[in-house]
């Protein structure tokens, strides 16, 4: 038979785990913020084109 595992003994350990590297609270901040200025610039490119008014003309043949 298999031996009951506790898990409050389980959680604790990984929890106290010294070789395990996380990127923690700056890292999500660090992307967050990155996430945020992505999506600035790209609603600011997106009010750039909107403003472009391109109409192409056609080619003149040459003689």
């Amino acid at each position: 038979m298999s031996t009951p595992v506790n898990l409050t003994h389980a959680a604790a350990t990984l929890a106290l785990d010294e070789t395990k590297v996380t990127p923690g609270l700056l890292g999500f901040v660090v992307f967050a913020a990155l996430g945020v200025a992505t999506w600035f610039l790209l609603k600011s490119m997106n009010s750039q084109f909107k403003r472009i008014d391109f109409a192409e003309e056609p080619e003149q043949p040459k003689e």
